[in-house]
């Protein structure tokens, strides 16, 4: 008598479709900047195909973040929230998490994800630069003085964040100086540093709105410049235009959502798929000689993978691997080249820049990429390994490599512990 076969397992819920994005942003009276977000909306549309997109508000133009919330968790398990701000003041860090609180009680088994806010990566620097070189026209960078001017709020490491960024323009920007104000809240202002200016014989001065975009904020900072020029007439002071809905600015929300899905995964566990790379003959590249590559080139040399490590100055520990002949060092910068017949790669190196630079050639040779400072943005992740009784094991989480060696050392003793 023959008997049924069991039924085979059901693999792990994960949802037929990626999770819907939720721009969460400010909201306006200023129709041009209520527009503009509109045309943002859409460019990260094109960028993100398969992806609902939808917007929200904290205040001013509707929907409501929640409500835009509720409406795409009627139809998903889960959605991403990326706040559409620059620095992490009170909306990114009360605001939007009480809209989203507001609509996880009326969706209670959805997973909701938020990521972090924009900040200054290198796509909005490079979107910063242009509008200053717009607006100088024919002034040479080394003759024009900058001023940064932020929306200022009460945390103060959003308006550390924002003279950080003044420092970061300066060095990149080959301007005369860079300096910092804000159109309210904090100190200095728009108009003391303007003086400031004037009173260093400053005459020709680029005024950089750093908003996303055009509104009141921006509105004022045109008033504030025109009452001072009517009062300095041999003053030059040119206003530049907003970042606006540009494709730098989609690109960072875009990148900001991809981080977000991972966590949003309803799969348990992990959303990395588990699989052990056989590297022993093959070439394996390490951008940067730091601590990160310190402790994880020696475990590529025990695979038997050919070492390539990248960077002008290495820790004496790969020094040593080099002299001995286990690992290549190149003592010089990254190129694009050093990629070429690599069959898995590493960006460990302290500049994000570098590190995203490595990561998207990788991505467009189609070989995995570990990026070291932010996970998330990379093709591969290093787990937390341990070997006891001629077994490895290994363990890795979702962006939290803390209980990964926990649950990693957890595995190892009870390993021990059937082996005694």
């Amino acid at each position: 008598m023959s008997h049924p076969e069991p039924p085979l397992p059901q693999p792990a819920a994960v949802p037929a479709v990626p999770p819907p994005l939720v721009i969460a942003g400010h909201g306006t009276r200023v129709n041009a900047g209520a527009e503009a977000c509109a045309v943002l909306v859409e460019k990260v549309r094109t960028l993100l195909p398969g992806v609902r997109v939808e917007a929200g508000f904290v205040e001013l133009t509707p929907p409501t973040i929640d409500v835009a919330l509720d409406a795409v968790l009627a139809d998903s398990p889960a959605a991403v929230v990326v706040p559409l701000m620059i620095g992490t003041g009170g909306h990114v860090r009360e605001d939007i998490p009480e809209a989203i609180d507001t609509s996880k009680a009326r969706h209670t088994d959805a997973t909701v994800v938020y990521t972090r806010h924009l900040g200054s990566p290198a796509p909005l620097l490079a979107a910063v630069h242009e509008r200053i070189a717009a607006a100088r026209g024919d002034w040479a960078a080394e003759e024009t003085d900058v001023l940064m001017v932020g929306r200022g709020c009460s945390v103060t490491e959003a308006n550390a964040d924002h003279v950080r960024l003044s420092r970061v323009v300066f060095e990149t920007g080959g301007y005369h100086q860079v300096l910092s104000a804000f159109i309210q809240v904090a100190r200095p202002s728009l108009p003391e540093i303007l003086r400031q200016y004037y009173a260093s014989g400053s005459r020709r001065v680029v005024v950089m709105p750093h908003f996303l975009f055009t509104g009141r904020l921006d509105e004022w900072v045109h008033e504030q410049v025109d009452a001072f020029r009517a009062g300095h007439p041999d003053a030059e002071i040119r206003v530049a235009s907003v970042i606006g809905p540009c494709d730098e600015l989609a690109q960072v929300v875009a990148q900001r959502y991809k981080e977000g899905a991972l966590r949003a995964r309803t799969t348990a566990g992990s959303p990395a798929y588990l699989a052990g790379l056989l590297l022993s003959g093959r070439r394996v590249v390490v951008v940067g000689g730091g601590c990160v590559a310190r402790r994880r080139v020696p475990k590529l040399v025990e695979a038997g993978a050919r070492v390539e490590v990248i960077s002008p100055e290495v820790h004496r520990s790969l020094a040593t691997l080099a002299e001995a002949g286990a690992i290549t060092w190149h003592a010089r910068d990254y190129r694009p080249e050093d990629l070429d017949g690599a069959w898995y790669v590493m960006a460990t190196t302290d500049s994000a820049d570098v590190n995203a630079a490595v990561v998207a050639e990788a991505e467009g040779r189609h070989t995995f990429c570990v990026r070291a400072d932010r996970a998330g943005e990379g093709s591969a992740w290093t787990p937390a390994t341990g070997e006891a009784a001629g077994v490895t094991v290994a363990a890795i989480t979702s962006h939290d490599p803390l209980r990964a060696r926990r649950i990693r050392d957890r595995f190892v003793e009870v390993i021990n512990e059937e082996s005694l």
